[in-house]
């Protein structure tokens, strides 16, 4: 789980008294994307994740196709992209974070992303009859 590029930190500001430690940069208009970062922003009690929505955002780390190809999230100064940044976002989530840790390990990680992928097409497909 390296960064995708080498000089990836920035510095935040605090958000209350905890800084945030977790920024994620996420497709506002995918039904799916947002019912599960709806339910992030609920589990982040404690504000420690930045969410950016794509769709009016500024000042990206990459370019606007490339966040939205794939999952991004930025760790301690590090760029993830893909399962390794739900893990990132996990690991801010107290009640997240043993999975977020698990999935450190490269074995549990794609075990784990490969039984999301598998269920990912009825996940969207419910999605949209939730919505429409």
């Amino acid at each position: 789980m390296s960064p995708c590029r080498p000089n990836c930190r920035h510095d935040f500001p605090p958000v209350g008294t905890l800084r945030i430690v977790v920024t994620v940069w996420f497709d506002g208009g995918c039904p799916l994307c947002r019912r599960e970062i709806a339910l992030m922003k609920r589990l982040d009690r404690r504000g420690a994740i930045r969410f950016i929505n794509l769709e009016s955002a500024k000042g990206c780390p990459l370019d606007r196709d490339t966040l939205l190809a794939r999952f991004h999230a930025e760790e301690d100064g590090c760029l993830y992209e893909g399962a390794a940044a739900f893990a990132a976002m996990w690991r801010a989530i107290p009640l997240l974070r043993p999975l977020g840790l698990a999935a450190r390990n490269p074995v549990v990680l794609q075990w784990g992303y490969g039984k999301f992928l598998r269920i990912r097409p009825f996940l969207q497909r419910l999605t949209r009859r939730l919505e429409g």
